[in-house]
């Protein structure tokens, strides 16, 4: 096991690499002064000259390369120009609310996504099970932000339920933090809910027709206990593997729901960011995000051995 983390930690290190270095490249190679679009059109020659100076900007690129990794290597992403405060503190305060969508949406995606995958794959090729998958085949065809406004519309606009945008903190009060976040979770959910149920479905299909299957059947054990206790268990590794990818997109994805509802996330950070150029907050939300990516992931493989003792991370 510890073989395995060091590994996969290990593993890490030259995927951050190359994604550092391809996103620095394509912010510092995209035509436009940064001095201008931070200080704008009123700003001097002077002024501007002087914030080049004062970013940076003016030494070679690879300089600037060397100069700003090695100070994430040392918990330094750097100063952001327009928020006034270091990186990792803009970072930090912008991700309870990504977080909070994320975890949101993912409950979301195992309450209702698993349950439906199971009622679809025990009633295979009945209407139940066509009238489910054609329902989820719906959710992943429309697009977040095109559900997002219709949920505005109707919830929001006409019935007057629950705010049109804005965001609450858990600290305000539990109702009144779900109450802004349940349109932008099921807008950003609605993708991972079918995803879910359509793995669901399916590998719990694969394992129904295994022998063991049909032994505890032909021992009379309750079908209930078949489907839960038995076929799962052993069908779950794909549906842990989907629930991790799909938590991931959510951290990551969330820009485009965020803007639409004015959610003060990680997602809006760096939208509002790439169009102030803020180079220093772009390159470490991309890094920081990789590698949250990565961790996820980490754990959905350690979580593996977990669930099937059969698995044998070791020899991975």
């Amino acid at each position: 096991m510890k073989a395995f983390i060091l590994k996969r930690v290990l593993a890490l290190l030259p995927i951050l690499f190359i994604v550092s270095i391809v996103v620095f490249l394509v912010i510092h190679l995209t035509p436009g002064d940064p001095a201008t679009v931070m200080l704008g059109d009123t700003a001097t020659e002077e002024q501007v000259k002087a914030l080049r100076e004062q970013l940076g900007l003016n030494n070679p690129i690879h300089e600037q390369y060397v100069h700003w990794i090695s100070g994430v290597f040392q918990g330094d992403f750097g100063y952001s120009y327009f928020m006034k405060q270091p990186v990792m503190d803009t970072i930090i305060s912008h991700l309870g609310p990504t977080v909070s969508l994320a975890i949101l949406a993912e409950i979301m995606a195992i309450l209702i996504g698993i349950p439906l995958g199971i009622i679809a794959a025990t009633r295979r090729g009945s209407a139940t099970d066509q009238s489910l998958m054609g329902v989820a085949l719906l959710g992943i065809s429309v697009p977040s932000f095109l559900l997002g406004l219709f949920l505005v519309l109707v919830f929001a606009v006409q019935l007057r339920w629950l705010p049109v945008g804005g965001y609450e903190p858990l600290s305000e009060g539990l109702l009144l933090h779900l109450k802004y976040l349940i349109m932008p979770a099921i807008a950003l959910g609605s993708m991972q809910i079918a995803l879910t149920a359509r793995m669901t479905r399916s590998s719990l299909l694969e394992v129904l027709n295994t022998n063991f299957i049909k032994a505890a059947r032909s021992k009379g054990v309750k079908e209930r206990h078949v489907i839960y206790r038995h076929a799962l268990r052993n069908a779950f590794l794909p549906i842990l593997t989907v629930l991790g990818q799909t938590f991931g997109v959510l951290i990551t994805g969330a820009a485009v729901v965020e803007t639409i509802f004015n959610i003060p996330g990680i997602g809006q950070l760096i939208i509002n960011s790439v169009g102030r150029r803020d180079y220093s907050v772009i390159q470490g939300v991309v890094l920081f995000v990789t590698f949250t990516y990565v961790f996820i992931n980490l754990v959905i493989d350690l979580l593996y051995g977990v669930i099937d003792p059969r698995v044998r991370l070791d020899q991975k």
